[in-house]
């Protein structure tokens, strides 16, 4: 670990999804209290309802929250945070994507009729048609140069789900014995497709072009976030029980584990900021230890 940086919250989760960009603001945020800060100096926005997933966009400079609570997505002025709209979507909006080639945002959300749809971030309205998952999508990831996104479902099933974005057609690829898949992480050049399973914990390989599962091996438990380094065919796996499992990619089948790095009980989110080689994870305040963003350097 590099070092650490003291977020000014009582209890804070970072589940954030955000483009690489120049902006390095941090976006801490508290459930409990239903407030977000960031570290420019901003303090506190009033009003969010259980913030589920942060995305900030840089080709329109704007930072969108959704609130899993009211079901709606709060847009944000990404200069000044003010808040610029409020978009509804029924129930539980949670992880969100941005798509350079389309220009559009992809929310998940909703329950048993859970599905995926999409803003224009030029006008902040949604717009398409929504991509139905059959119960609520966790983590998913879109295709840049494809015409895929991939959910993972674990209402439906345990499965995950290859959606054609033409035609919408689902096809399901199913965990064989395995259960919450929460996290996911795409090589798309490879054509692979990195779920992680809670019970039993597991890093497991489908090739997205057949559906076929190639590879899955023990990972750390409890996990929420999942990142693909492609400079170093790299994996890099948060779990809560305490670790950060490493995964080293042989091959495109072939897969293996480099190290399980210490972290703590509890800390399960974060991000990789790829172009500076940076993993960031959120730590929860405990006792009298306030909550932490702690920053760590990939090395080959």
């Amino acid at each position: 670990m590099s070092e650490s940086v003291h977020v000014g919250c009582n209890r804070c989760a970072l589940d954030c999804e955000r483009e690489e960009s120049p902006r390095t603001d941090a976006i801490p945020y508290d459930p409990s209290s239903a407030t977000r800060g960031a570290d420019s100096g901003t303090g506190g926005r009033q009003g969010l309802a259980q913030p589920q997933g942060p995305l900030y966009v840089a080709d329109v400079d704007k930072l969108y929250v959704a609130n899993a609570e009211d079901g709606k997505v709060r847009v944000y002025d990404g200069a000044s945070y003010a808040l610029r709209k409020t978009i509804d979507f029924g129930a539980d909006p949670d992880n969100m994507r941005y798509d350079a080639a389309s220009k559009r945002v992809f929310v998940g959300f909703g329950e048993e009729d859970g599905g995926i749809a999409m803003i224009d971030p030029s006008t902040d309205e949604r717009v398409g048609q929504v991509y139905k998952t059959g119960g609520h999508p966790e983590s998913f990831q879109v295709e840049a140069s494809g015409a895929h996104i991939y959910a993972n479902v674990p209402d439906a099933g345990n499965v995950v789900e290859s959606i054609d974005r033409k035609t919408g057609a689902v096809t399901k690829w199913p965990l064989k014995g395995l259960r919450g898949n929460y996290a996911m992480a795409l090589n798309e050049e490879d054509h692979r497709l990195f779920t992680i399973t809670r019970k039993t914990p597991m890093l497991v390989v489908f090739n997205t072009e057949t559906g076929a599962e190639v590879a899955r091996i023990q990972a750390a438990g409890e996990s929420d976030d999942v990142f693909f380094d492609a400079s170093r065919k790299r994996i890099y796996e948060i779990g809560g029980e305490g670790f950060i499992s490493v995964f080293q990619q042989n091959d495109p089948d072939h897969y293996e584990l480099l190290a399980n790095v210490p972290t703590g009980v509890g800390i399960r989110t974060g991000y990789f900021f790829a172009k500076r080689d940076r993993f960031y994870v959120g730590v929860p305040a405990k006792g009298n230890e306030p909550a932490q963003v702690w920053t760590y350097e990939a090395e080959d």
